[in-house]
């Protein structure tokens, strides 16, 4: 065997960490027969609830999400960081099931949270109708019982000024039939002193109920935390030996914010733990990658705790003994041939309706109406995928037709409302099609008015954005026989991290950063003046 093709069947059988990158966190894991699937946070970004597939552990294929309309969640409106956190995907009798979590504040100890459940018969759906749940907290999850019974456990929130806004762990019994919780609440778990408690998911081995929850908050002190009991409601043991994982104390390691895992059991009876974890690019330093989701083995001797080599994350994992089931590669050039977006797609706040999405008018074209300023929290026209690698870039042929200034359309490295970098087409007070770039750095928009590029006659025109580790650039080809230039600009691509984003206050968060870099295509119309560009193709390219 040649060295590359040892290489190559090595690979077939390790992890490589982390299995889902970029902007992936809060991983709920979940094995039907030989079909695993991950389900992760997706906040204010549609279609909610991402869901990812594999047969292996190793080769993951992204299915799109759950939420992919309004009747299951309406985001509009949604501030930076809200909306969906934490979902819990189950499989009881026959039917999936999904509870998750709708915030839609965290200011002032208050975080107004909505919890949801829905069931489907297939992971393809269709989804039913949502059954609103309680609102005493977020992380909701379900725990199918032996005898047949469901709970629903979450973090009890406590709003209370100088009370521990991380109340405990608590449980409910929830009437699947019926939909409705049914009885009081009990909290059964208070957390370690590492506090912060949340996340809960209960795994039932070996005669013990296994609480495993998230503490010590989402960055880099966060961890999963173990305890065991012989009842349902505790009280529970906390294991000795410490956490099941964690990063902290350990700025060496690749994979930090090791945290908020979730376990499955493969069919030799060996267990896996899928958790968040982040890639800073410098020790400690910014994560523009965001939270993204790992996969570490885990030993669970009979009798015993369930212990990760360590402790820590490790970059490459042995396989389960498995046929390995690699997927067909994501085409590098969407040519929006389809009657919808591809699944490595995301639109923001609201759904890929065709009021604004239009795939159809002009085939192999996407067609984006314009919509709100990079402020606005009800019709932004901006659709986007997911940063992967601190090297990749986006680019593009758009043809669009502005009439003034308050009509752009064009390529954005983005964050959030506040963090963003984009060049874009517009008209110039002079009656020119020009090319701009704009800026913003926690809501300070920076102009580039020296880079503005004359568009000429160009009809069409290309448009690129590159991550190149700490700094983003931006391209442009308008189709004159030049081919590409680069601005001649280094623009700091940290800003778009959850680091960055977050601001504390009075010691109370006036933002928080949890989602993850995105490079996508937007089309503002400011004036709603009825204004759409039409995208030829879209490329993403790693490297």
């Amino acid at each position: 065997m040649s060295t590359e093709t040892a290489a190559t069947a090595t690979a077939a059988r390790s992890i490589q960490n982390p299995v889902l990158r970029g902007f992936n966190p809060d991983p709920s894991i979940l094995r039907v027969g030989t079909d695993y699937y991950l389900a992760t946070s997706t906040f204010e970004w549609y279609p909610g609830v991402r869901l990812h597939h594999s047969r292996d552990l190793v080769h993951w294929r992204a299915l799109g999400g759950v939420i992919t309309d309004r009747r299951l969640l309406d985001l509009g409106g949604a501030g930076d960081s809200n909306g969906v956190w934490a979902p819990d995907l189950t499989h009881h009798e026959g039917r999936f099931h999904l509870v998750y979590s709708d915030v839609a504040s965290f200011a002032s100890g208050y975080w107004d949270p909505r919890n949801f459940h829905t069931s489907a018969p297939a992971i393809e759906g269709p989804w039913d109708d949502p059954t609103p749940l309680h609102g005493r907290g977020f992380d909701a999850s379900l725990f199918h019982d032996d005898d047949g019974s469901t709970w629903l456990l979450s973090l009890s929130a406590d709003w209370r000024p100088d009370r521990d806004r991380f109340g405990g762990i608590e449980i409910q019994r929830y009437d699947l039939a019926a939909r409705k919780l049914v009885g009081d609440p009990r909290i059964i778990f208070t957390g370690t002193a590492v506090g912060l408690t949340e996340g809960p998911h209960v795994y039932r081995h070996a005669g013990w109920y296994w609480l495993v929850t998230a503490e010590g908050g989402t960055s880099w002190e966060h961890q999963v935390t173990v305890a065991r009991s012989r009842d349902l409601f505790g009280p529970y043991e906390v294991d000795p030996a410490g956490p099941l994982l964690t990063s902290a104390g350990r700025p060496d390691l690749r994979l930090q914010k090791a945290g908020h895992g979730s376990l499955v059991r493969v069919p030799d009876g060996d267990w896996y733990l899928a958790h968040l974890a982040a890639r800073p690019a410098t020790p400690l330093g910014n994560c523009v990658l965001g939270r993204e989701t790992a996969i570490q083995r885990v030993e669970w001797p009979d009798g015993g705790w369930p212990r990760i080599d360590g402790g820590v994350p490790a970059d490459e994992v042995a396989a389960p003994a498995l046929a390995p089931h690699p997927w067909p590669d994501e085409p590098a050039t969407d040519h929006f041939d389809g009657p919808e977006l591809g699944p490595w797609w995301s639109t923001l706040r609201r759904p890929a309706s065709p009021d604004w999405v239009d795939l159809t008018s002009r085939p192999s074209h996407l067609r984006l109406h314009g919509g709100q300023s990079p402020v606005g929290r009800q019709r932004p026209s901006l659709v986007a995928r997911r940063v992967g690698a601190v090297h990749c870039e986006l680019s593009t042929v758009v043809e669009f037709a502005p009439r003034d200034h308050r009509h752009l359309a064009g390529v954005t490295a983005y964050y959030n409302t506040l963090n963003w970098h984009f060049l874009y087409l517009t008209r110039a007070d002079d009656g020119r099609v020009v090319v701009e770039l704009l800026s913003c750095d926690r809501g300070r928009r920076t102009a580039h008015p020296g880079l503005t590029v004359d568009a000429g006659g160009a009809t069409r025109v290309g448009l690129r954005a590159t991550f190149d580790g700490p700094v983003v650039r931006f391209g442009y080809d308008l189709a004159d026989g030049d081919g590409w230039r680069d601005l001649p600009v280094a623009l700091d691509a940290t800003i778009l991290s959850d680091e960055h984003a977050a601001m504390i206050v009075d010691g109370e968060p006036a933002a928080w950063g949890f989602t993850g870099a995105f490079l996508g295509l937007w089309v503002q119309d400011l004036g709603a003046d009825g204004v759409h560009a039409d995208f030829d193709e879209a490329t993403y390219r790693e490297s």
